[in-house]
């Protein structure tokens, strides 16, 4: 059924964020969906609201400039590194994983 099928994959996505929230530097994630309007979080609401209409925008000019180049190719992930965070993007047909994390310094 359609809703065993949801309950299972909202399974699959709280194992995916145990984990990810258990690596080294971890600051928070987010799931927009194809609008993007967070679907689940671990920021605060205005923090997730402002992520997700910046990074969403990044991803679709990203898109935009490969197949412009390319129309045959796609975005499958981003990664966006400043002084404070690094910030990992994943778009798919419906859904925008974002990742916040502190960089990793190289000694």
């Amino acid at each position: 059924s359609t809703a065993a099928k949801m309950a299972a994959q909202s399974s699959e996505i709280d194992e995916t964020m145990k984990k990810l929230t258990s690596h080294p530097g971890f600051m928070g994630f987010l799931i927009i969906d194809k609008d993007g309007i967070p679907i689940r979080s671990s920021l605060d609401h205005a923090e997730a609201v402002q992520y997700a209409g910046l990074l969403s925008l990044l991803a679709m000019k990203s898109r935009a400039a490969v197949r412009e180049l390319d129309p045959q190719n796609d975005v499958t992930f981003l990664r966006l590194r400043s002084k404070k965070h690094e910030i990992l993007v994943a778009p798919d047909k419906e859904y925008i994983l974002m990742v916040i994390q502190s960089p990793q310094i190289k000694a």
